[in-house]
């Protein structure tokens, strides 16, 4: 049940900071702002602003920013969001998702905070029987700046990258000794390695080097985990569409409650094992698995799908295309019957998901 309660409150806040940063920015832009709440059905605190009207909800799932002429499509006054320049509505559009990300960076940074140091992408070793050690394969001391072509910024991105291979070569651009080297074809695969008397596949390779966590390091490897945060979506985005991943790997609300459960256990378990408090162990499990979904949100909002930012964003530029063609904007109710039909696919997503979901809880 406190798991539960911890998802539905995650998703509250990350909804309601998503409405702030819509709200903030329509008020920097002069956009008339109706109402501003906190939380959805009926109002529990109601407070009339100047020309905004404040609300906290009954329900602690999001709440919105409801701006002057945004359901309707049409108003005369000035300050209704349609008839706004288009750098401040998408300047407002993109504030939710800028949110997002921001708490999911601050929140990765004061996770960081009490580091002492960062694994870093250099290679500090090899396994025993490494057949590549060498000027023409790999050395001591090679930082990995690429796999197949993706930047490497942390150490797991090497693991990573390398799964996603072919498992027979790989292309690899290493620093070494202050200068780039490619490494075109090489042929570094999983084979087995023995490790603690038992054989393992493995690549072979150790990355156990350290940076001090100074404050610049802190900042940098939060900004990095961000980064890599937003490709791991857009990675997973892409094995969906390929068909490399199914629906019964997709989580929905239901499976994120089950994966905060674990995430919680999982962390106790840990900090109890190391010796340190078990609360403190599952708290920052859950805060680095609330960074990763406000991040998740920020990339899924941009998606040009009607009824996200990002199909708000793409019906901005279909017009601006329309009006420097035709001279008149789409026609507001088309527009309007697209959302909707945006909106019930996403629902009907939802629901596909809730119920595999549940067919997963009861082992389907």
């Amino acid at each position: 049940m406190l798991y539960i309660l911890i998802a539905i409150l995650m998703f509250g806040i990350l909804i309601a900071l998503h409405e702030f940063g819509h709200f903030a920015a329509a008020k920097l832009c002069g956009v008339k702002v109706n109402e501003f709440s906190i939380g959805m059905g009926p109002q529990v605190i109601h407070k009339k602003g100047k020309e905004t009207d404040y609300s906290f909800r009954l329900l602690p799932i999001g709440g919105f920013c409801a701006m002057e002429g945004e359901e309707e499509g049409e108003s005369r006054d000035p300050r209704a969001f349609p008839n706004r320049p288009w750098w401040q509505r998408l300047i407002i559009l993109l504030a939710g998702v800028f949110m997002n990300f921001l708490t999911g960076f601050l929140i990765i940074l004061c996770l960081f905070s009490g580091a002492q140091g960062f694994y870093t992408p250099v290679i500090s070793g090899f396994m025993d029987g490494f057949p590549l050690e060498g000027e023409q394969g790999l050395k001591v001391g090679d930082r990995v700046l690429s796999v197949d072509g993706h930047a490497v910024y942390l150490q797991q991105d090497v693991s990573f990258f390398l799964n996603r291979t072919d498992g027979v070569s790989v292309d690899l651009t290493v620093e070494r000794d202050g200068r780039k080297v490619e490494l075109k074809d090489l042929p570094l695969a999983p084979r087995a390695y023995e490790v603690n008397g038992e054989s393992r596949l493995m690549f072979g390779l150790y990355l156990s080097n350290v940076e001090k966590a100074t404050l610049g390091a802190k900042l940098k490897n939060a900004w990095f985990q961000s980064v890599d945060y937003v490709r791991m979506v857009w990675v997973s985005l892409g094995d969906l569409v390929t068909g490399a991943v199914g629906l019964r790997d997709m989580s929905g609300p239901l499976g994120i409650v089950d994966m905060v459960g674990q995430v919680g256990e999982e962390g106790a378990q840990a900090a109890q094992e190391a010796g340190t408090s078990a609360f403190l162990g599952a708290l920052t499990s859950i805060l680095s698995l609330v960074a990763f979904i406000s991040i998740n949100l920020s990339v899924m909002n941009l998606l040009p799908i009607p009824a996200l930012d990002g199909g708000q964003i793409l019906f901005m530029a279909v017009n601006g295309v329309l009006l420097s063609i035709r001279g008149r904007k789409l026609d507001p109710k088309y527009q309007g019957w697209v959302s909707a039909a945006g909106f019930i696919c996403l629902m009907l997503l939802m629901l596909a998901v809730t119920v595999s979901d549940i067919l997963k809880k009861f082992g389907v």
